[in-house]
């Protein structure tokens, strides 16, 4: 054999990286868990959780409130960084996992929709970075206008999506440093709020509808990541174990989320936050505000980047038989002409925003569906069967698992009737006193389809 034909593929940083769905082979794995510290610490430095914490506050939370609700939700990482290791285990991304609960064919709608939400995100953090960016060349005297909002937004998306066209090492390497930056400048904004937070109690308590919306608001973030795990675990060595990626992972988004969270409930203490960029920037002292609006920037870019890439393996995993790298073409144009539509109309954004969170109906069952089965397999699984289509164990019948889509469907029933969104009130909301429950779709589906499988399912592998 030649040279060529023997050396294994590598995933290198600025290398465009040449696997998709495909399993990494043992001899192409490495890296450590302590990778998923920086990965999901540095993805989630965003400035949306600072508009999440002003959120809760907006629902009638006190400080402490509100503060507890941040760092409660903030535990939700465990469960997301532990679902990582079915990536360790398979060697593939988790919507290529999760046929295993849904079947492949019954898979599919997810996919689907999963790409679609990942696409909203990842528009919705471009468009605030590109807002961010045009308030920074307009205050550096680099001019305003139609003209530099193009512009904005043409360096906001060259950056993300030069990162995630590269690929795993590269998202890696640049989720790492760019933490360093993030974290030292939002360490600081911190400093800044945090001392004149009004930390008194409200006037009155903010009930069940107050408590329910602010949990369904710091819970959205974590939740929307679990589609995603496995895509950055599948090249660790199989000898990673459960204990070192679960608090890797989990410390990182935990830390990032909380800080940055409790940062936006102080800002909402002290000012109007109906514009949440400004409002932060208007409690700064003058020579921090360009700093500020720059770390808005590399917040936004942090979490697309990551959102970007697994939406390239999500169309794999739909069928599209293009490599990675030329599949993020299309998640990169169908975000470009989002982010113009966002920028240029005026209501896009507050619509995509209403959608992307009445989407929770489906992700939270889907959640607890794949978490259920991940637990009932122990996260063992036919590694092969993943890919076969129909002469694989996961065809189940036509390509539906019937235990997997019940289960989805009752928690997807539970979660649309306690939903409290702007497009859509669950009948049960008024009788619950206002409770938004949609995230106990997760619990409802996840218990359905323990009882319907009854034991770990007979067609997974032992090893």
């Amino acid at each position: 054999m030649t040279q060529q034909e023997t050396t294994p593929d590598v995933d290198e940083v600025f290398r465009v990286e040449t696997h998709g769905i495909d399993p990494i082979p043992d001899a192409e794995r490495h890296g450590s868990a302590k990778d998923l510290f920086w990965l999901w610490f540095g993805s989630n430095l965003t400035f949306t959780y600072v508009i999440n914490g002003a959120l809760a506050v907006a629902f009638g939370l006190s400080f402490w409130q509100a503060t507890a609700v941040v760092v409660i939700s903030g535990l939700s990482f465990f469960a997301v960084s532990a679902a990582g290791l079915s990536g360790i285990r398979t060697g593939t991304a988790t919507l290529v996992i999760s046929r295993a609960a849904f079947g492949v064919r019954g898979n599919f709608p997810a996919g689907v929709l999963n790409w679609v939400v990942s696409i909203g995100y990842t528009i919705v953090n471009t468009v605030v970075g590109t807002l961010a960016l045009e308030v920074f060349f307009a205050e550096t005297g680099l001019g305003a206008g139609n003209g530099v909002r193009a512009l904005a937004l043409t360096l906001t998306l060259a950056l993300t999506f030069a990162v995630a066209m590269w690929g795993h090492a590269t998202v890696q390497f640049a989720e790492r440093w760019m933490a360093y930056v993030l974290a030292a400048g939002f360490g600081a904004l911190l400093v800044f709020v945090l001392p004149g937070a009004d930390t008194s109690a409200p006037a009155a308590a903010p009930g069940p509808s107050g408590w329910s919306l602010a949990f369904v608001v710091m819970l959205a973030g974590p939740f929307s990541y679990l589609p995603m795990p496995a895509d950055y675990t599948r090249y660790l060595p199989r000898t990673t174990t459960l204990k070192s990626i679960t608090w890797s992972g989990a410390l990182g988004g935990f830390v990032s989320s909380v800080a940055l969270g409790v940062a936006g409930v102080a800002v909402a203490t002290q000012t109007d936050m109906t514009d949440a960029v400004a409002g932060t920037e208007s409690l700064l002292p003058g020579w921090f505000q360009p700093l500020f609006l720059a770390l808005v920037l590399g917040g936004s870019v942090t979490n697309s980047i990551i959102t970007l890439y697994s939406s390239s393996l999500n169309l794999q995993v739909l069928g599209i038989p293009w490599s990675r790298a030329r599949a993020i073409v299309i998640s990169a144009a169908v975000t470009a002409a989002g982010s113009l539509g966002a920028l240029f109309l005026t209501d896009f954004t507050t619509s995509l925003l209403s959608f992307l969170s009445l989407l929770i109906i489906v992700f939270a069952p889907w959640g607890g569906v794949f978490l259920a089965d991940m637990l009932l397999r122990r996260c063992r699984y036919d590694s092969d069967a993943l890919h076969a289509g129909r002469a694989g164990a996961y065809w189940y019948r036509a390509g539906y698992h019937p235990a997997g889509l019940a289960a989805l469907l009752a928690g997807m029933v539970f979660a649309a009737l306690t939903c409290d969104s702007e497009l859509w009130t669950g009948p049960l909301v008024a009788p619950l006193g206002g409770a938004d429950l949609t995230l106990l779709g997760a619990v409802v589906s996840g218990l359905t389809y323990a009882a319907l499988v009854r034991r770990s399912p007979a067609h997974a592998p032992a090893a």
